[in-house]
């Protein structure tokens, strides 16, 4: 349910704001991007996916390839042009970075070439180094920019998709709906299985405890967590690949937890990550 889920954090993140009178930078980003893309899956139909039959489903987990390819996302590219002209608006009303390459990422858009380029190669996990210093614009602003607009789509559909997926079967280090990477993991209050989710449609999806999510290595030696005081927050790191990802053990969390929000809640983990020595998976 991802647009009752993103009502639910705009409804915190207000309260928030009415409070102390504004939100950090990063999180008032955050609540605008959301509440655009809360309006943008608001106007969209619920997809449908006849083709994933119950058989083709099970051969297609049990063959470890996600149940959604790019093609099966029905984008309809004059509405998604909209869409990341209205992310890039956004930024640059928010984001220094932003602002600072908004031109660039009109310009791509202006051309349903160059933006399908640029979407299909970033959906692909294709570098889009080359892309965007042709088009003299920040790579990592592009990757934002793309996935902000895009998240709309993929939440929708993974909403429809994820209850296909036999947990027990998949239980691998990219999503079973889209194939993105997790950026964030929790640990269930029922047994503390660690469940991974992703970080472009917010499928959640069941892992390993002691496997890094990213590399796939399970030698425990290169395998470590942080965690804080109340041990509520573990910043999960791996020594083969150096990567870290942040996760909630919601056995030791209150009841109200909104995980997609924690993304941004927990960025002082981001930085404790990088500076020991790790980066983002």
């Amino acid at each position: 349910m991802p647009r009752h889920k993103d009502s639910l954090i705009l409804q915190r993140l207000g309260e928030w704001k009415q409070l102390d009178g504004s939100l950090p930078q990063l999180v008032e980003l955050y609540s605008q991007l959301l509440r655009l893309q809360s309006d943008v899956m608001s106007a969209l139909d619920e997809p449908e996916h006849p083709d994933l039959t119950p058989d083709v489903v099970d051969t297609r987990i049990r063959s470890q390839i996600p149940l959604l390819e790019f093609k099966d996302f029905w984008l309809d590219w004059s509405q998604l042009r909209h869409t990341f002209l209205r992310v890039v608006d956004t930024l640059a009303d928010n984001w220094p970075e932003g602002l600072q390459d908004a031109a660039s990422l009109k310009g791509i858009a202006s051309s349903e070439s160059s933006l399908r380029q640029a979407v299909t190669d970033w959906f692909k996990g294709m570098s889009l180094h080359s892309f965007a210093s042709d088009h003299s614009v920040d790579e990592s602003v592009l990757e934002v920019a793309i996935q902000a607009a895009m998240r709309p789509y993929l939440a929708m559909h993974a909403e429809v998709v994820l209850p296909l997926v036999n947990q027990q079967l998949w239980r691998r280090h990219w999503c079973p709906v889209c194939g993105g990477k997790a950026d964030f993991a929790y640990l269930e209050k029922e047994v503390g299985a660690r469940w991974l989710l992703c970080s472009r449609c917010d499928a959640e999806w069941l892992y390993q405890r002691l496997q890094c999510p990213f590399c796939g290595t399970d030698k425990q030696k290169s395998l470590g967590f942080l965690t804080d005081d109340a041990e509520v927050y573990r910043l999960y790191t791996c020594d083969e690949c150096k990567s870290y990802i942040k996760a909630m053990d919601l056995r030791k969390a209150g009841t109200d937890v909104l995980l997609p929000l924690e993304r941004v809640m927990t960025l002082d983990m981001d930085r404790q990550g990088l500076e020991a020595g790790y980066h983002p998976g």
